[in-house]
């Protein structure tokens, strides 16, 4: 880890006027030992809560701080944003407090529970404006209109007084901790927190590990640290959406290539798991970013023994309608569900053996269509069968293929 000073790193002292200028605004979220997951990794695991946050995410840090950095001009010309969510809640907010017209641009699938939020936070200060596929789209179009109306355009993540906004969340942790912190756990996607956070840390606890973590479908920072530049992704997966950009900000990647020890990658259906598991045990609703920092610990369980760390939960902002696709991609990451092309023999009760004599005691049926709609009775179905333990996957493979019902897996 290298400390380059041509770089344009902010300074502690301008973070932490950014801190005292969020008094007010943004929560002092806890800090807290979780002990169902220390238990797990023998450690002492600290749960750093911004999704407890005003907006249910960190992202009211950096909004608030960019837009009152720029109040008359703001408030002569109104800003824009693009966001999947987050970041437009925190835009939202800021104009509402400031009293500043704002522009949302939002991507069409961004999920509905957020768009409401950003609505409510906003009321009468904001339109929000759905557009594109993924924030990279929604974001042309906010600089479009930035460009076009003289709107100041509120960057979520490659803008210096961002950064610093979302740098506070470092201060606070090291405020509430009274022991050394030997690794930091933080998610990563276009880089405006880990950027705060190793700049922070970087100066103020530098025994410290920073990992940053990414959804394994949007690589954007890990690729663009391999390659010693700023690439931008040809396509990504938007399960993750709070973290999925195809390419970072320059000025984050600047930060985090000189001070950050290390990024890696986490599958979307780990991120699953680790969402179902805090809220059955722990009653934390995370959204799938907010969780990356936990789902990442089973691959550092060696190195963390024994160590204090801290995650940080970025976010909550969950829509309770994604729970079934969460349970799905949860269960297919643990090997307890699976999708089958089943054919079915050209003989009566084929379908009734298959269920008697297939089947294991504890497996069920979860989906099941005949892939020929015109023939109901026989031919191919795609079947999804749900499993107890991952170790009966084998013998349901065998009795397929021994009873000849296995197509395709």
């Amino acid at each position: 880890m290298g400390n380059n000073p041509e770089l344009n790193i902010p300074r502690i002292k301008e973070i932490e006027r950014a801190w005292s200028n969020l008094d007010g605004v943004a929560f002092k979220t806890p800090l807290s030992l979780n002990h169902n997951i220390s238990k797990i990794y023998d450690a002492d695991i600290f749960l750093k809560r911004e999704d407890l946050q005003i907006v249910r995410s960190y992202k009211i840090r950096g909004a608030f701080n960019k837009i009152s950095s720029c109040f008359e001009e703001a408030k002569q010309n109104s800003v824009v944003c693009a966001s999947a969510g987050n970041h437009a809640q925190g835009v939202a907010l800021a104009c509402k407090m400031l009293g500043i017209r704002g522009t949302i641009f939002m991507p069409t699938p961004t999920p509905s529970q957020k768009v409401q939020q950003v609505r409510m936070f906003g009321e009468n200060q904001i339109e929000i404006i759905l557009s594109g596929d993924t924030f990279d789209d929604s974001k042309i179009e906010a600089q479009r209109h930035s460009n076009s109306t003289g709107a100041i355009f509120i960057h979520p993540f490659d803008d210096p007084k961002i950064i610093e906004g979302q740098a506070t969340v470092g201060l606070e942790i090291l405020e509430q901790i009274e022991k050394p912190i030997d690794y930091l756990f933080m998610p990563v996607g276009g880089g405006g927190l880990a950027a705060g956070i190793c700049t922070v840390f970087s100066k103020l606890s530098k025994n410290t590990r920073l990992i940053g973590v990414e959804p394994k479908g949007a690589p954007s920072m890990s690729k663009s640290l391999e390659k010693g530049e700023v690439i931008e992704l040809d396509a990504i997966n938007k399960f993750v959406d709070g973290a999925a950009v195809k390419r970072v900000g320059d000025l984050n990647f600047n930060i985090c290539k000189s001070l950050i020890h290390d990024v890696v990658t986490v599958d979307e259906g780990k991120v699953c798991d680790t969402i179902l598991k805090a809220y059955n045990k722990d009653a934390i609703v995370l959204e799938p970013a907010g969780a990356l920092s936990i789902a990442v610990l089973s691959q550092f369980k060696n190195e963390i023994k024994g160590k204090t760390a801290v995650c940080i939960l970025s976010g909550g902002n969950n829509d309770i309608t994604r729970m079934e696709e969460i349970k799905e991609k949860a269960m297919l990451f643990n090997g307890l569900k699976h999708y089958f092309i089943v054919r079915f023999p050209q003989r009566a009760g084929a379908l009734k053996e298959f269920v008697v004599d297939v089947l294991g005691p504890n497996d069920d049926i979860t989906h099941f269509e005949y892939i020929k709609k015109t023939s109901r009775n026989t031919g191919s179905a795609v079947v999804g069968i749900e499993l107890k333990s991952p170790n009966d996957f084998d013998p349901l493979v065998y009795r397929m293929k021994k009873l000849q019902f296995f197509g395709e897996y």
